[in-house]
């Protein structure tokens, strides 16, 4: 294998193992921060400004959202 296609299959490795023992909780802030930080840079770079200050705000939102939301869904459980 190329070093390349072997440095790409080994952060899909981790990538799709590293959420295995995380809460609740910490998977909706993940999926939440990931989500604002990949709508933000589109939206920033839409609109003209810099995508990498749209992906910063968007994923610090964005996680925030996801902690709040993934804490009340799981009082709401109990």
């Amino acid at each position: 294998m190329r070093p390349r296609t072997s440095l790409i299959l080994a952060l899909f490795v981790c990538a799709c193992s590293g959420c295995a023992g995380m809460s609740e909780r910490e998977q909706r802030t993940l999926t939440g921060g990931a989500i604002g930080a990949g709508g933000g840079a589109v939206l920033s770079g839409i609109s003209g400004g810099r995508p990498a200050v749209g992906a910063a705000v968007g994923g610090a939102v964005g996680a925030l959202t996801g902690y709040i939301l993934g804490d009340r869904n799981a009082r709401h459980r109990r």
